[in-house]
């Protein structure tokens, strides 16, 4: 409360236990502090919001498919040498330490390499980590609008033949909350276990 407020309280009689009464709310409302995590907290940022995309057995999904859950995204391709098979080993130990509340988690694969990661390929591949993982198969335009939508950079890599190439992206992981709203930016090799608890935080809220 600032000095002309207080002025106004003693001039309309509230006297001091008036102005004590309403500097004690201004102090409750200034300790308020919002949800602390390991992840960048992005919420109420105005990108990532949705995407309609194909899964590996062709049915379109969407974000609101999956509420009441929490949902980890992230973009890779399925011939990625490091850093696409540690981030999905790493969100199957998240999975399994969450215990119980495993259940409540569900991780999205969007490919960035379409024209190499078919159906079948993706299908196994999530298999390898956890048979619920789902993965997303953008068309080459899908994926350019996608990439844009969510601010993911992406680029092909020539190789010593034609099917060699390898895919230059961005490694980050997107968080929502089980209420379909964006919450966190989980950086590449932050751990499973901040991000098992950035999660916790997530489903107490």
């Amino acid at each position: 409360m600032n000095k002309r407020n207080a002025l106004r309280l003693m001039a309309a009689g509230a006297g001091w236990a008036g102005i004590s009464a309403a500097l004690g709310l201004g102090l409750v409302a200034c300790s308020e502090t919002r949800q602390s995590f390991n992840a960048v907290d992005i919420t109420g940022a105005d990108y990532a919001k949705d995407f309609s995309l194909k899964d590996a057995d062709g049915k379109v999904r969407t974000l609101a498919d999956f509420k009441g859950k929490l949902v980890v995204l992230f973009f890779g391709y399925a011939q990625c040498p490091d850093v696409c098979p540690t981030t999905m080993t790493e969100m199957a130990q998240v999975k399994q330490q969450l215990g119980k509340d495993g259940d409540k988690l569900q991780v999205l694969f969007i490919t960035v390499d379409p024209a190499r990661d078919t159906p079948e390929v993706l299908k196994a591949y999530m298999g390898a980590f956890d048979p619920s993982f789902v993965a997303l198969i953008p068309t080459a335009d899908e994926l350019a609008t996608v990439a844009k939508d969510y601010k993911v950079y992406y680029k092909k890599v020539d190789g010593k033949t034609p099917t060699s190439y390898s895919m230059d992206h961005s490694a980050a992981s997107y968080v929502y909350d089980p209420q379909g709203r964006l919450r966190l930016y989980a950086r590449y090799g932050a751990g499973v276990a901040p991000m098992v608890s950035d999660l916790k935080t997530l489903l107490a809220s």
